[in-house]
């Protein structure tokens, strides 16, 4: 650890290396960035009293390829995005965690009672204690500690606040207790494990992996305890073109809508049972063209297109890396529409049924072709039924792109991105 006056000196209002890295070499962005960690060091020794700390940063996601395809041990295309959480810890000394992010009261977590309470589901707390329940169970040191946490990755923006969160923690427990020895994909699998048992949530690993690795990865999830990662050498800022997304809003909560969205990986896993496989992955084209008469019977229509995309798509994920490995991005920029195409379509995420009047992203992807047909890429991002929408931007459509959508959904709403490097880590300055 480091006491606070020091690391404001290394930091240099931004000047630092590894936040260009981290917040690229924007001066406004990066003064802004000092100032952010001042007040959060500021805040720490306000709070907890002590000015002997580390700093942490986890970066939000963007999903790139393979929509819906990781819960069905597909293949995934993902990076790590410059949207962050920052985060000011250290040891307390006691067996309590405590954790006050900027904006909501603290909260505690006490270690000696790792047992599940379904009453704490969908709470930080629950994931706070999920993570260190699975860290101990899997041989690693947990102890209490203190934290101050900056969250800048807009929540229900698809680009993964709660994948971030529970990485950020991961990664604070296994540098403050365990050096540091805990690798990116098995922090990862414990934030998983955590958001599946003591959350409450159903959720793939893409998230989780995207956000603890960094940089720049695909994902496959044939064997989902030994995800295969592999980073992808390619310069997304040498193209020329912009990550933007959108915050098209929507979505619901009423138990209709959620059923919905349940139903997605619920449908893939059931035209694969009819096949005698678990999931989709397991299972080919061919396979499901042929038995299409007896499954449709069984699962329904949609079920069989959403099956239909998941082979698309996971395919699509392989010629993706490679077009981006052979420097071809107008290919890559071309499969992008193809797969916002066949979420439309065939995976049919894009509204729900029950709300059919509400359709945000319909809407935003309709005046997404209008301004980048024949010069981008627009697609469908994360779960879908609102929430968020991707496109690649070349820079002399930047302003129209925004304006366009913003003047629909409102400023602020196109958030400009780039794929940063580093996942979730100590920051070593």
């Amino acid at each position: 650890m480091t006491k606070i006056n020091q690391l404001i000196e290394k930091i240099d209002g931004g000047n630092n290396p590894l936040f260009q890295e981290l917040y690229g070499t924007d001066k406004s962005t990066l003064t802004a960035q000092a100032a952010r960690y001042a007040s959060l060091m500021s805040e720490f020794e306000k709070t907890y009293g002590s000015d002997d700390v580390d700093l942490f940063s986890s970066p939000g996601r963007t999903e790139i390829g393979g929509n819906h395809t990781d819960h069905n041990y597909g293949r995934v295309l993902a990076g790590a995005v410059n949207l962050d959480m920052a985060a000011v810890a250290a040891k307390n000394g006691s067996n309590t965690i405590r954790i006050k992010s900027v904006g909501y009261p603290e909260f505690q977590v006490d270690l000696s009672d790792l047992s599940i309470d379904e009453s704490q589901f969908y709470t930080s707390s629950s994931l706070v204690k999920g993570i260190c329940a699975r860290m101990k169970e899997v041989g690693y040191e947990i102890g209490g500690f203190d934290a101050c946490i900056d969250g800048r990755v807009p929540k229900g923006s698809g680009l993964s606040s709660s994948a971030s969160f529970e990485v950020l923690v991961g990664a604070i427990v296994n540098n403050l207790f365990n050096d540091g020895k805990m690798g990116g994909v098995e922090n990862a699998i414990i934030g998983q494990w955590a958001e599946n048992n003591y959350f409450g949530k159903p959720c793939g690993l893409m998230d989780q992996t995207a956000c603890s690795v960094g940089g720049l990865i695909t994902i496959d999830f044939e064997d989902p305890s030994k995800p295969i990662v592999k980073e992808v050498d390619f310069d997304f800022v040498s193209t020329g073109f912009s990550l933007v997304i959108t915050d098209v809003g929507g979505g619901h909560d009423d138990p209709a809508s959620q059923a919905e969205y349940a139903s997605l990986p619920t449908e893939m896993k059931a035209v694969a049972a009819e096949l005698g496989a678990e999931v989709l992955r397991e299972v080919t084209l061919e396979q499901i063209v042929d038995k299409i008469p007896e499954i449709r019977k069984k699962t329904g229509d949609r079920a069989i297109l959403r099956a239909y995309h998941f082979q698309g798509d996971n395919q699509r994920v392989v010629d993706q890396v490679a077009a981006l490995e052979n420097n071809d991005f107008e290919a890559f920029l071309k499969m992008v529409v193809e797969s916002g195409y066949s979420s439309y379509m065939y995976n049919q995420n894009i509204f729900d049924v029950v709300h059919k009047d509400d359709q945000v992203v319909s809407l935003g992807l309709a005046m997404s072709e209008m301004v980048l047909k024949g010069s981008g890429a627009w697609r469908v991002h994360g779960g879908g039924f609102g929430g968020t929408i991707q496109a690649f931007v070349p820079q002399n459509k930047l302003d129209e792109y925004v304006k366009t959508l913003e003047h629909i959904y409102g400023k602020g709403k196109c958030h400009t991105l780039f794929i940063r490097a580093k996942g979730a880590v100590k920051l070593e300055l």
